[in-house]
């Protein structure tokens, strides 16, 4: 898995925080998330434009 696969950075796009590609969801709201208890499901569940595969690369990589 490369970055550039799954995590983009734009200026304008949530003050330049990495965000999944294609999504203003940042990698830290995905951190955020998991460590408040959220399991990868749920988070598909509330965000269906996710995979586990995205929340997997930004837990192992962030």
């Amino acid at each position: 898995m490369k970055s550039l696969d799954y995590i983009e950075i734009v200026p304008e796009k949530r003050f330049g925080r990495p965000c999944l590609k294609g999504t203003r969801i940042s990698a830290y709201d995905v951190l955020n998330w998991l460590a408040n208890g959220m399991s990868k499901q749920d988070i598909i569940h509330d965000f269906p434009e996710l995979t586990e595969e995205q929340i997997d690369y930004i837990r192992l990589n962030f």
